[in-house]
């Protein structure tokens, strides 16, 4: 998958997808997680110590682990790439990004961070501040749990909130569809910085309905399935101690780490069946491990 440098958007191909392809890409994706569980788990195990160092040793940590997003999604693509061609995910596909087209990725991460800065900016102009309020201290000190719950539920009941996410929303997705599929045509075709964005955007809005579709589908198992599982464990188990409440904990953790890895493998599905079609797998070369 590794093509020529491409500069001009007109020589990258790609394919229209009807909508149910989105469900497709999940179900390819689950697919490949579930061949090799372990390892996937220990790669974003290991992701997520890279952002906890990360944010410990530098000053601006956050800002840090935004800008570096695109470089280190490039080390999934890679364990995917190689996953599919016999070589089981690995931390050390990690940090692939690092070693491909670098100072094309970090552009992509302060691009995230400014579409960040600009939809929170909108909310804010809207809402008054209140939800970046939120955000920046969701659980003040002087109040009890009850307390912060109820303000949390005030927080997003409130109108005003809730147009200003909207269309902090609306503001932010055109750059959100441009950076979709833009790492993975930065790695594998080479692409530069604008070449990528503006292929990725026109193949985004070709297949807004696979993407709208893969959205709903990530929506419902990221927030409404662990919502619903929460409620029914909270009245079954209002105060859960000792041995249960570690079982509860690791079952979670596990959940949510399985979820975030399917999602990375998305990534690499989709951009594959949208860009690469009819690509056939060639094995890799000797020594040669990663995308």
């Amino acid at each position: 998958m590794l093509d020529a440098p491409v500069n001009d958007v007109r020589d990258i191909v790609f394919t229209r997808h009807p909508g149910r392809r989105g469900l497709e890409w999940l179900r390819m994706s689950y697919a490949l997680f579930r061949r090799a569980r372990l390892p996937w788990l220990m790669l974003v195990l290991a992701y997520y110590f890279v952002l906890l160092v990360l944010q410990w040793i530098s000053i601006a940590g956050g800002l840090a682990l935004v800008i570096m997003k695109p470089v280190f999604s490039v080390g999934f693509l890679a364990a995917a790439w190689n996953q599919e061609r016999g070589v089981a995910p690995s931390p050390r596909h990690l940090f692939q990004g690092f070693r491909s087209n670098l100072w094309a990725l970090l552009p992509l991460g302060v691009l995230i961070l400014l579409n960040l800065v600009v939809a929170v900016s909108v909310s804010a102009l809207i809402d008054g501040g209140r939800l970046i309020g939120l955000l920046l201290d969701p659980g003040p000190a002087e109040l009890d749990a009850d307390a912060v719950t109820q303000r949390v539920a005030e927080t997003f009941g409130d109108a005003r909130v809730q147009l200003g996410m909207l269309l902090g929303v609306l503001c932010a997705l055109p750059l959100i569809l441009a950076l979709w599929w833009a790492p993975a045509l930065v790695v594998f075709q080479d692409a530069g910085v604008r070449t990528a964005l503006r292929a990725s955007l026109r193949a985004s809005l070709a297949n807004w309905r696979p993407i709208l579709r893969w959205c709903i589908v990530v929506f419902l198992f990221t927030t409404l399935l662990p919502s619903l599982v929460g409620e029914v464990l909270f009245l079954a188990l209002p105060q859960p101690q000792g041995f249960v409440s570690y079982v509860i904990f690791g079952l979670v953790t596990i959940y949510l780490w399985s979820v975030v890895a399917v999602l990375q493998i998305s990534d690499y599905v989709s951009y594959r069946d949208v860009f690469h079609p009819d690509e056939t797998l060639a094995p890799i070369e000797h020594g040669r491990r990663t995308a």
